[in-house]
């Protein structure tokens, strides 16, 4: 009972990762306009910010340095250190008055939520027992939407019009004077929600410094000395390792494409294509994330005891049919917009994200788990970040283009669904040596 006590509080410590990865890209999305009426922005400029942040780029770079620090240094390492640069890049956006100081805060903290992803994940899965493995990630996968929860919720009450407004604005006059243009005092609301963030960063960071090693990293570092280049290769070069890689690169980055955009984008595309107001649409947002924690919650009770399939077919049924509706014009109504949300935010809820996070950390040896994620994550977020930028051409200035954006995002969800079901591994109820074992042989 203590072991299982001692996994769920060293998991609900680096499930604060997730709450953090999350948050800095929803704190982006609901303060958006409001930066662009700041700074001048035009489409292309959020669309570098997408590329760079933590939705994309920045933790693609950060990922690939993370997993492989991470395998040779230690999961711990990772908790030590990486939070401190997480901190320094919220305060630049906190303090930006200039869209290069912007970027580079957007860029630096994507860094840092790349570095400690595979870490996190990893540890997760090594540090729980086989019975909760798939219980504790779906725990981490509630922090991640708890983030953008908690974060849409201040927006929505910091944002001009919200209840929480006033205050905001007297800090803003204090700061930068009573004459200060309008678009500059409005901003203020979207510096607080990054202030936010930097607390909750500040508290994991006490904690994760507490944590003790992964006792599996641990053992294997005992028997095997290798170094980043060794791994690498041996990554690289076991076809079981890259088959892998394959499958798990293409069941997530088809549907980080969607998840991506919709993360960044969603009030964006709330207040352009839907015509509601900043408050509205990051109130709607906020929604669609309680049914994320909801939805996780109650799957968290059953993935450990029932086939991996039903929840994967389940969420990705959600998020087609939730876009297949809202192509028929449903974005224009208040009523489609509602629906739409709810099924997305069930689609998150029971994601592919969770199921990749799970196979993961199952399906490589210890000696190259963290860097394998870091590689998978690179390919995928940096791919993000390069549709990031082909999504502004497609979706146009005002939204002209979301129909032909929704028939992409059902192709992407569409091949998730097939390559997932294809390749699907069984790994519930199953050790982690037992699994390792029985796909690479006595060898690792």
């Amino acid at each position: 009972m203590a072991k299982k006590s001692g996994s769920l509080k060293s998991t609900l410590a680096v499930s604060l990762n997730n709450y953090l990865d999350a948050g800095a890209i929803v704190a982006g999305s609901s303060g958006i306009t409001l930066w662009q009426n700041y700074l001048g922005l035009s489409e292309m400029h959020l669309g570098w910010l997408n590329a760079l942040s933590a939705n994309a780029l920045g933790a693609a770079i950060g990922a690939i340095i993370g997993g492989f620090l991470a395998d040779k240094f230690g999961r711990k390492f990772i908790f030590t250190y990486n939070l401190l640069v997480y901190m320094l890049g919220v305060l630049i956006v906190m303090f930006s008055f200039s869209y290069p100081m912007l970027l580079a805060g957007f860029l630096i903290t994507g860094i840092s939520v790349g570095v400690g992803v595979p870490a996190s994940w990893t540890y997760i899965s090594e540090s729980s027992e086989v019975g909760n493995r798939g219980r504790n990630i779906c725990i981490s996968q509630m922090s991640w939407g708890l983030g953008p929860m908690f974060i849409l919720f201040f927006g929505m009450l910091l944002a001009p019009g919200g209840v929480l407004y006033g205050p905001v604005e007297s800090l803003a006059h204090a700061i930068i004077g009573a004459d200060a243009a309008q678009a500059a005092v409005e901003v203020f609301s979207s510096r607080v929600v990054f202030l936010t963030l930097f607390i909750v960063a500040f508290i994991a960071w006490t904690l994760q410094r507490q944590l003790e090693e992964s006792k599996e990293y641990t053992a294997q570092k005992a028997v095997d000395k290798s170094g980043i280049v060794d791994n690498i290769k041996m990554l690289f070069t076991n076809k079981i390792a890259v088959k892998t890689v394959a499958f798990l690169a293409a069941i997530y980055l088809s549907w980080n494409l969607v998840a991506s955009v919709m993360g960044f984008f969603m009030p964006h595309i709330y207040e352009t294509a839907g015509g509601l107001s900043n408050e509205t649409a990051n109130m709607l947002s906020c929604v669609s994330w309680v049914f994320v924690v909801v939805t996780t919650f109650i799957i968290s009770f059953f993935v450990d005891k029932v086939a991996h399939r039903f929840f994967y077919v389940f969420g990705l049924v959600a998020a087609l049919t939730a876009w297949l509706l809202i192509i028929g014009g449903g974005v224009q109504t208040i009523g489609g917009i509602w629906l739409f949300t709810i099924l997305w935010g069930i689609n998150n809820g029971s994601s592919v994200q969770i199921f990749y996070a799970l196979w993961g950390s199952e399906l490589f040896p210890a000696k190259f788990r963290a860097g394998a994620q870091g590689l998978m994550f690179f390919i995928v977020r940096g791919l993000s970040a390069l549709w990031g930028l082909i999504f502004t051409f497609i979706y146009g200035e005002n939204g002209e283009g979301f129909t032909l954006a929704a028939y992409c995002m059902i192709a992407l969800l569409a091949v998730s669904l097939v390559v997932g079901l294809l390749g699907m591994p069984n790994t519930r109820g199953r050790s982690l040596d037992d699994i390792v074992k029985e796909r690479y042989g006595e060898e690792f």
